[in-house]
């Protein structure tokens, strides 16, 4: 089956026949009781029977815990995600690579995983994939980029180049890596209640901005910008990447705030 996933833990297949199915995932709030952003969280982890029940889509209840962008798809059957997420005991504890390639596998229909190491630094969900890298198209990944070598982002994002650079799709193509600038967001906390301990927010702490966390429409690619000197210089990038696409950046410093951004809050349906 083809799949698109986003938050919340849902993923949204068609089949051969083009006959629409959910995979509803467990969810825990980003790592639960270890490293979760909150408790409780059993009302979230109910949001994704309720859309799928909402739209009519009948539903898998899945034995994993995955949200919708600890994983990117290329249509095709290759699965792009991160070790640090999908196997941190804080998620899944016990499983293993086979394992967790075989959910994948049964419930996505997928046919080639790709493993990814870290997340992008200080990424408040663990590591998800939809802030580092994301298929283009079947073939071609693009990959949030860092020339900084004093970043911490400089020898995560070689270490995802390596292993990309090494791996294969589902149809046996080698994978072309794309390159899009990481903005650096050193976000200010003015207006957050200071008393919400889940914001986690302090005078000049960085945030995970990635231009990789975009919805791709119907005719458009939404981005976020984050007002910095690498908003241009993204959206040429994804302008000659997408050229069949209107690129429109929208600000995306307020969703950052909260932890994500557009791909994170977003959910595409297949016809």
């Amino acid at each position: 089956m083809a799949a698109c996933t986003l938050m919340p833990s849902i993923s949204c297949l068609l089949s051969p026949n083009h006959e629409r199915r959910g995979a509803d995932w467990q969810f825990n709030a980003w790592g639960g009781l270890e490293g979760g952003l909150y408790f409780p969280w059993d009302l979230d982890d109910q949001i994704a029977a309720k859309i799928l029940a909402a739209e009519r889509i009948p539903a898998y209840l899945a034995p994993i815990t995955l949200e919708g962008g600890a994983i990117h798809v290329d249509g095709e059957g290759t699965v792009l995600t991160t070790s640090a997420c999908l196997l941190d005991l804080n998620r899944n504890p016990g499983a293993t690579l086979e394992t967790m390639e075989a959910t994948l596998r049964d419930y996505l229909g997928a046919k080639k995983i790709i493993w990814l190491n870290e997340g992008v630094p200080d990424d408040e969900t663990g590591g998800h994939i939809d802030n580092l890298a994301c298929f283009v198209k079947p073939g071609v990944v693009l990959l949030s980029w860092c020339d900084d070598p004093t970043d911490p982002h400089y020898a995560v994002s070689r270490n995802a180049k390596a292993r990309l650079a090494a791996a294969r799709d589902a149809a046996g193509r080698p994978i072309r890596v794309e390159h899009i600038p990481m903005p650096y967001t050193a976000e200010e906390i003015a207006g957050l209640d200071a008393g919400d301990k889940r914001t986690r927010r302090e005078p000049g702490i960085r945030l995970a901005g990635s231009y990789v966390n975009f919805y791709i429409a119907n005719g458009a690619i939404i981005a976020p910008s984050f007002g910095t000197e690498t908003d241009e210089p993204a959206r040429a990038a994804l302008s000659r990447l997408f050229p069949d696409r209107e690129i429109i950046m929208i600000p995306g410093r307020e969703i950052l705030l909260g932890g994500g951004n557009i791909h994170c809050i977003t959910q595409q349906q297949p016809k």
